[in-house]
């Protein structure tokens, strides 16, 4: 049994946001554990590639095991990781890999989400944070799947947080749509044809002027929102979204 008072859990801490979040995490002697299909190189790690089914019940198992035997004060576990590829227009890329695209970025968010909450114990303080965008309301052509598994994390949290206002237990869960940030998936993007991608160039002009945020930045105005407060709103916006050409 782990005696740190705080765990945090973090899908995707490898890289980008999720490695600013582990880095930056504000509980002293806090235990992190990452999320992922590479191993982080100092945090624990559970390796799971999301877009496959099998790997949601390792994670499941692991969170089952380490919340049984909990002794901490403190779980929070923020989804953060998603799959970025194929980026392109829907009947025009590779359907096995925009089937794991879907099942990565519209389902495991939901499933991990549910097995954190069923598993955590009542007597503690326990946190959901999902890592979200602006794609979950503005319709981003390349980006269909991307964009629809973030609505759909947006509405689950909006559900289950009407259902834990019912409950006694510290429970809390809050999306995140942290803005335009400098990370290896943004400059993927960036790069990607203007036919596949119509926002590429804006993203390429924000980068070379130097208007999105880094991660560690981005990651220090996530936990400043942490834990909500009664009048946070289920989806939290820290960020503008980058403008297509023309707005």
């Amino acid at each position: 049994m782990s005696t740190a008072e705080t765990t945090v859990w973090i899908t995707g801490a490898t890289s980008g946001i999720g490695a600013a979040l582990a880095q930056t995490v504000p509980y002293p002697g806090a235990r992190v554990i990452n999320i992922a299909r590479r191993p982080h190189p100092t945090l624990e790690s559970v390796r799971a590639d999301l877009s496959d089914p099998a790997d949601w019940d390792v994670v499941a198992d692991h969170l089952a095991a380490e919340l049984a035997d909990f002794g901490g004060r403190r779980a929070i576990f923020i989804h953060n990781a998603f799959v970025q590829d194929p980026v392109g227009l829907i009947g025009e890329v590779d359907p096995v890999a925009y089937r794991r695209h879907v099942l990565a970025n519209a389902a495991a968010p939901l499933i991990l989400g549910e097995a954190f909450l069923r598993n955590a114990p009542a007597d503690v303080e326990v946190g959901l944070v999902m890592i979200s965008s602006a794609a979950a309301r503005v319709p981003f052509a390349g980006r269909a799947g991307y964009g629809a598994g973030k609505a759909a994390m947006e509405q689950w949290v909006r559900t289950v947080r009407a259902e834990l206002a019912q409950r006694p237990e510290n429970r809390w869960v809050v999306a995140i749509r942290p803005g335009a940030v400098d990370t290896p998936a943004l400059r993927a993007d960036a790069a990607v044809d203007v036919s596949v991608n119509p926002l590429a160039p804006s993203i390429r002009q924000a980068l070379a002027a130097g208007e999105v945020d880094s991660p560690e930045l981005a990651a220090r105005r996530i936990w400043d929102q942490l834990p909500p407060g009664p009048d946070t709103p289920a989806v939290v916006l820290l960020g503008e979204m980058i403008a297509p050409p023309g707005r």
